[in-house]
């Protein structure tokens, strides 16, 4: 036995010497990695450098036969509610329904990828909502190319889904189909035919919007009463009053639950919404619980923990059902202090205004009839822009963007024309591209804009790949500095990408394209479905109201693309890219190449809850500013126009359009329209 152990013994130390062996190794190829892992940083960097040296520029001599790169299209659509003062008063339908039939329209929403991110309330009411409709074996449901505005939940039978003809799938009871239609006016991307009789049930976009506008705004409209309530609130400005309200998260307790446990240490402050709940004390070890008072709805407690570590004087349990509205220190914290980031403040001097009024004057004197068209400088969803030179001053080159008033009407995009005008006329700021003014005639409108010849950030992307840190962080900057300047005048962006960003000719990159900007106020909400499907907010998609926050959002959306070269949502159609950004970015995986501090800036741009997001707490952008991505940076060089770009294009003249994609002559001529009250504001 003795023998049998020592051997057992010496079999053990050598399978643990074994082991260090192998973890030896292992360690030694983890460094070997870690360094070859820094070899490749560093060699793209070095081979990022080059290419700016030496970048291809031979893609910009395309013949006209070339096929052009497909730029990303931004949707748009006003909610079918606009009067958001009726909207608490607004009736919604109710449709008879049998036990069963509730529960499978119940269970099919819960099922959807889109609708379960509904609040259970919320698809409830939907549920509820939903009127029947059934069709014989052979008709068709939804016809691909057709405008669309109805989602459907299949109780009985079965459809077959085609696309170009060709079959995609079955679908049988149980699940829904048509969602997309419900977020905005889309063309049916394939046809849906009953292969029997069915029986449906459906909402559309109009009842849909109403009940998510309504729910939000009444339980945003509840918070904030409650929040008013409570004395050390009172004081707070409506914008930080708006943003606490986002913060606040439900919390519900069951009869006889522990809220708070006496002696227990705390960092949160909690609102009764629902129910009541006992608090009561213990005044030694020895004795019982005395029961102090009885708090119901609207009443607080744990006030003391948004100040410091608060150590609980007292228990508080649930009486029955409790529903409480809860917000931590961290939290509090971060939204209290002035929301101010001082940009706000910077007035313009006597000097610059007087440079203002002076070419304010200048452009009021010239007409279309001054401009000779030199070539195009691209083509966007609603119009196309011209690079224009002034017939009596050779030296002068500017851009025209030009509009067909025909596609606006068709669009519906009177609204968002009209707010771009205005909204460019009053925005000056190096970092956003001008606009002089603006002409209209029968069949057009015309933007005379800045020129800006270095070409578009995009095509810059696509031909490097991705960008290095240091390229990346500038162009950021740059964008930065722009929505510092729109978000302290109450003006959101909302369709941030490479594509609306353009270079000058010294390299500094400024945003154009203002055509679903808006000025909502500070601390107010817009319910406008807006924006490129891949940089869209969750709360846009899921119709809950959106502000600057959303902008913060697709700003973390656009430092991923522009260090990875690709967005980090994208899906093969609009409504599964919604799907996956629904999903939130902790699901993503980030490419080895975008370094830690990146990502924790992409990360906390990105935050689900808006309140949360780096950008939108109590110092604003300057919290972007100061992340330890940006460490070092040179913002004051960058305001200045100081600092070295990472690329500076080569720009021959204020008429060298190389920098820019060939586009072929624009052969339509649309019909002329007669003259209405919403183009004569243009």
């Amino acid at each position: 036995i003795t023998g049998t152990l020592r051997d057992l013994q010496l079999a053990l130390q050598l399978k643990i010497e074994e082991l260090r062996h192998r973890d030896a190794l292992i360690d030694e190829l983890e460094l070997e990695l870690d360094t070859k892992d820094d070899l490749i940083r560093q060699l793209q960097i070095e081979l990022d450098r080059h290419r700016t040296s030496c970048i291809q520029r031979t893609h910009k001599l395309n013949t006209p036969d070339e096929p052009q790169r497909t730029k990303r299209q931004a949707i748009s659509a006003e909610p079918t509610v606009l009067d958001l003062s009726q909207l608490s008063d607004v009736t919604l339908t109710s449709y008879c329904k049998n036990k069963e039939s509730g529960e499978l329209i119940q269970r099919a929403l819960m099922d959807n990828d889109f609708m379960k991110h509904l609040e259970h309330g919320q698809i409830l009411t939907i549920m509820d909502c939903m009127y029947p409709t059934s069709l014989a074996k052979g008709c068709c449901v939804i016809q691909e190319g057709d405008d669309g505005s109805t989602v459907y939940v299949l109780e009985e039978g079965t459809v077959e889904v085609t696309k170009q003809d060709k079959k995609l799938c079955t679908i049988g009871p149980g699940k829904v189909f048509g969602e997309l239609a419900i977020l905005y006016n889309c063309t049916r991307t394939a046809t849906v035919t009953a292969l029997t009789d069915i029986k449906l049930w459906a909402i559309d976009r109009q009842g849909f919007q109403t009940i998510m506008m309504r729910t939000g705004l009444i339980k945003h409209s509840q918070y904030i009463d409650f929040l008013r309530s409570v004395p050390r609130f009172q004081s707070l400005p409506e914008d930080i009053l708006s943003k606490l309200a986002d913060t606040l998260e439900e919390t519900c307790y069951n009869d006889g639950d522990y809220i708070i446990r006496q002696g227990a240490t705390g960092d949160t402050f909690f609102i009764i919404s629902k129910g009541q709940v006992k608090v009561s004390q213990q005044l030694s070890a020895s004795d019982e619980q005395i029961t102090v008072e009885t708090l119901s709805k609207g009443d607080w407690f744990g006030e003391l923990a948004l100040e410091g570590e608060d150590v609980r004087t007292a228990s508080v349990t649930a009486m029955g059902d409790v529903t409480c509205l809860v917000i931590d220190r961290e939290s509090f914290k971060q939204l209290i202090g002035g929301l101010d980031d001082g940009s706000s403040k910077q007035y313009d001097s006597d000097e610059v205004k007087e440079k203002w009024k002076a070419e304010a004057d200048f452009f009021s004197s010239v007409s279309l009839s001054d401009f000779k068209i030199i070539c195009t400088l691209g083509i966007g969803g609603f119009s196309r822009v011209e690079l224009v030179q002034l017939k009596n001053d050779r030296s002068r080159s500017f851009a025209l963007k030009v509009l067909k008033k025909r596609h606006i009407l068709d669009t519906s995009q009177q609204g968002h024309i009209l707010s771009e005008r205005r909204i460019m006329m009053e925005v000056h700021s190096p970092f956003i591209i001008r606009l002089y003014r603006t002409f209209r005639d029968s069949k057009y409108l015309y933007m005379l804009l800045e020129a800006c010849l270095g070409g578009e950030l995009w095509s810059l992307l696509r031909d490097r790949g991705s960008f290095d840190d240091s390229t990346t962080r500038f162009y950021t900057g740059c964008v930065i500095e722009a929505l510092v300047f729109l978000h302290s005048r109450g003006i959101i962006y909302r369709d941030l990408k490479p594509e609306n960003i353009i270079l000058d000719h010294g390299g500094y990159a400024k945003l154009v394209d203002f055509g679903f900007a808006k000025k909502v106020g500070l601390g107010k909400k817009t319910w406008t479905f807006c924006g490129t499907p891949e940089y869209v907010a969750p709360e846009i998609i899921l119709n809950k109201g959106h502000d600057s926050s959303a902008d913060c959002w697709s700003l973390g959306i656009l430092v991923f693309e522009l260090l990875s070269g690709s967005p980090p949502f994208s899906g093969s159609d609009p409504m599964n890219t919604y799907n996956i950004i629904l999903r939130g970015i902790d699901m993503v995986e980030f490419p080895k190449k975008i370094t830690k501090s990146a990502a924790n800036l992409i990360k906390r741009l990105c935050r689900e809850n808006p309140s949360e997001r780096l950008g939108n707490q109590k110092n604003g952008v300057k919290d972007i500013q100061k992340h330890k991505w940006f460490e070092g940076f040179n913002w004051e060089g960058l305001r200045q126009g100081t600092m070295d770009p990472p690329f500076i294009p080569t720009v021959d003249g204020p008429f060298d359009s190389s920098n820019f994609d060939y586009f072929p002559k624009d052969e339509e001529d649309p019909p002329p329209d007669e003259e209405s009250d919403w183009d004569l504001e243009f």
